[in-house]
């Protein structure tokens, strides 16, 4: 349900926390979080939460870092310094030893995983033979 917002300038679009919410496949309570933590920052409309397609698409990078493994923190930082440019478009800036450290990071969490996964096949394994 986004519409236009008379005093945001012709045409341009806004969003509800709803819309964000629906299109995005997040709660209302993560958008909420997000703007706690400052990664969001809505306009208010009352108690209504306002957000334009430049929050719109500083969501998009946020769940992407998120999908991507990295934490708020460093997403924050990410925001941040795409906040600092003026490019149309949110991107996440990485840099190659911040890809590389995240693809070994997320290896090593691969294996853990994998290690609990045998660990836990093993011990229903063991169960079901008992029974």
């Amino acid at each position: 349900m986004s519409t236009k917002a008379g005093d945001a300038g012709e045409g341009a679009r806004v969003y509800t926390i709803g819309d964000l919410a629906r299109e995005f496949g997040v709660t209302l309570r993560t958008l909420r979080f997000y703007e706690d933590r400052g990664l969001l920052s809505p306009r208010r409309d009352g108690t209504a939460r306002i957000y334009d397609a430049r929050d719109r698409d500083r969501l998009s990078v946020i769940l992407k870092g998120k999908q991507l493994g990295f934490t708020l923190t460093e997403i924050r930082a990410m925001v941040a310094e795409e906040r600092s440019g003026n490019g149309p478009a949110m991107n996440l800036k990485l840099s190659l030893e911040q890809v590389e450290d995240q693809i070994r990071h997320l290896e090593q969490q691969k294996g853990e995983i994998e290690e609990a996964l045998a660990e836990l096949k093993a011990r229903r394994a063991d169960m079901a033979a008992a029974a």
